[in-house]
């Protein structure tokens, strides 16, 4: 089975890469637990030393992965070049943070001595996705590597590219070779390794069927797994918000990544006495956002990764129309072969509707009205999803008590849903559990072991 690089700016071919047999995947398994040996007892400094200068790596080549990134998937240039920014920030703050996160914690109990030790437990196994290809990988990467462990990727079969351009990035770092191991495989040998008894433990970050399939892998191997998986985020906006600009933020959390984003807002409720007023200023903001080719600097949203993501999409909108919602703005899309996909914004949805609960991944937005408050939480929390959510008001008491209403892993209050290296980031319900990111994200795969000391 050959991996393919597709532009999805054009439908055309960029390269293909012959997936690893069977044999080349058992001596990078082999060398992944070999090079573990070592690395878990190098200490922290050097550890730190190695990614710094990973991160200058990425700073002095940013642009160069940035086009890797959009010509690969499709994501406007300015927002790939900010994801490889990103991507040295998380670097940096492992780096300096991580040895403070994972310190032997004194417990005073009977014993002469007793104290927590947080020890690495071999190569972790990381499952990453297409749209975020270089900032998932190293926001699982760095954590994992800092504390100890060594890492396994296997990405998305349409960015083959990507995957290949990290693992050279850690080599050209310094890492020791096996540190970080890139698979070129498709998803049809996931399975065996992660059940390989080389491989201590597993995340993932993907839908809800991926999701489904890796814990299970996991599990009858009764190896740990974090998952990370989709959302059907609400954006609630209240009566007291400041409208111009919880819309200007809307159209933002909206079309980030062109919609392709798992934390990105994805259901807009607005009480029922300022919905015409939002919708207006929702749908003008909207169209200030052009989409077409993301090399092109004043695009600002791209083409669907895949041609069947546009298909997915044009499903959930038809159900919704035949019960009723109504297309209230529609953008225009590039002529051509490109996977583009219009911005889109449904009204009239109801909850029981495609785009009313379930996770649409591209650029169209749903807008519910609630009756009120209370209605509002009612309507939110009516997914089988809970990743992330953000709740507008000009009184921030109010909004807290809500936010404690809401069932999801995050809640910003006045902003939009990001992920930031300094907090947890996760979700709940049918958007998985376990976290990354901050000291929750470094303790996720090491062995919290306690140690009791008594004199002789």
């Amino acid at each position: 089975m050959a991996l393919q690089s597709i532009n999805p700016a054009n439908a055309e071919l960029i390269e293909a890469f012959d997936e690893l047999s069977d044999n080349a995947i058992d001596n990078k398994l082999n060398l992944s637990l070999q090079t573990y040996s070592n690395w878990r007892n190098y200490p922290y400094s050097k550890r730190a030393e190695l990614f710094m200068r990973l991160a200058v790596l990425l700073k002095s080549e940013t642009d160069n992965y940035a086009k890797i990134i959009s010509m690969e998937m499709g994501k406007p240039l300015a927002q790939a070049i900010a994801e490889v920014e990103k991507c040295a920030w998380v670097c940096e703050y492992y780096a300096q943070n991580a040895e403070a996160m994972l310190a032997n914690r004194k417990i005073d109990a009977t014993a002469y001595k007793t104290y927590v030790r947080h020890d690495p437990i071999g190569p972790v196994m990381a499952i990453m996705p297409w749209n975020f290809p270089f900032w998932q990988v190293f926001r699982f990467a760095a954590p994992n590597l800092m504390a100890g462990n060594v890492s396994i990727l296997k990405h998305a079969s349409n960015v083959p590219q990507c995957g290949i351009a990290i693992e050279k990035l850690f080599m050209d770092a310094g890492f020791d070779d096996g540190a970080f191991i890139n698979l070129l495989i498709g998803s049809s040998k996931a399975e065996q390794v992660i059940k390989d008894e080389r491989i201590k433990a597993v995340t993932l970050t993907g839908s809800e069927q991926a999701g489904k399939a890796v814990a299970s892998a996991a599990g009858s191997a009764l190896k740990k797994c974090v998952l990370e998986l989709g959302g059907s985020d609400p954006f609630i906006v209240l009566e007291d918000a400041d409208l111009e600009k919880a819309a200007k933020i809307a159209a933002q959390a909206r079309l980030v990544n062109s919609g392709q984003t798992c934390i990105a807002s994805k259901r807009f409720i607005v009480t029922k006495n300022i919905a015409n007023e939002f919708a207006e200023l929702f749908m003008k903001n909207l169209a200030t956002f052009k989409v077409g080719d993301p090399m092109e600097p004043d695009t600002s949203v791209g083409p669907m990764a895949r041609i069947e993501f546009c298909k997915d999409l044009d499903l959930q909108i038809e159900g919704s129309l035949k019960q009723g919602a109504e297309v209230l703005y529609k953008s225009e899309i590039p002529e051509g072969k490109g996977y583009y996909y219009p911005v889109t914004l449904l009204s009239n949805v109801t909850p029981q509707m495609p785009v009313g609960c379930e996770e649409t991944f591209g650029p169209v937005a749903a807008l519910l009205v609630a009756v009120n408050e209370q209605d509002a939480i009612k309507i939110a929390n009516n997914t089988k999803f809970g990743l992330a959510s953000s709740i507008w008001s000009n009184d921030l008491e109010k909004a807290e008590s809500i936010a404690a209403k809401i069932d999801a892993g995050c809640v910003f209050i006045n902003d939009l849903p990001k992920s930031d290296p300094r907090i947890p980031f996760g979700g709940t319900k049918m958007s998985g559990f376990g976290r990354e990111l901050s000291i929750e994200g470094i303790k996720e795969f090491v062995n919290i072991k306690s140690v009791l000391v008594e004199k002789t």
